[in-house]
């Protein structure tokens, strides 16, 4: 509902991500355009620091390019459809992989830099708590 009280319009999750932020509040976000989104996206809801929350859905045909951490919370990684093999890497080095399946989820927990491999196809939903998130060579 929007500030009036009235439903506002239905979105594709695929299409327009959503921004979790303080006060419980949910703001549907504009079209994924590229890596410089994220930046514009982070710079939109700085105020939000560690609790704002990015609710986005992906769908993979191969591995992901390169691997990433979320050093300022926990991220929860739902698979919808298809299948896929998370690869979890801890500080102290140790790798763990958990394979999931439509209806599973796991949990990157904060630090932990994380890597998924797809045999054909997955689509996942995440909730990510995004400041901070930093990448590397796969």
């Amino acid at each position: 509902m929007n500030e009036a009280g009235r439903m506002t319009q239905a979105r594709k999750i695929a299409e327009n991500w959503i921004h979790l932020g303080l006060g419980a509040t949910a703001e549907p976000l504009p079209p994924f355009t590229g890596m410089e989104w994220y930046e514009d996206y982070g710079t939109r809801h700085a105020s939000d620091g560690a609790e704002g929350r990015l609710v986005s859905q992906h769908t993979f045909t191969e591995g992901w390019p390169s691997w990433e951490m979320h050093p300022a919370g926990s991220e929860a990684v739902i698979c919808i459809e298809g299948a896929m093999v998370l690869t979890q890497e801890f500080p102290d080095g140790q790798r763990k992989q958990v394979r999931l399946e439509a209806g599973e989820y796991a949990i990157n927990p904060p630090g932990v830099w994380h890597i998924a491999d797809v045999e054909t196809s997955a689509t996942a939903l995440f909730i990510t708590a995004g400041e901070g998130t930093e990448h590397r060579p796969r």
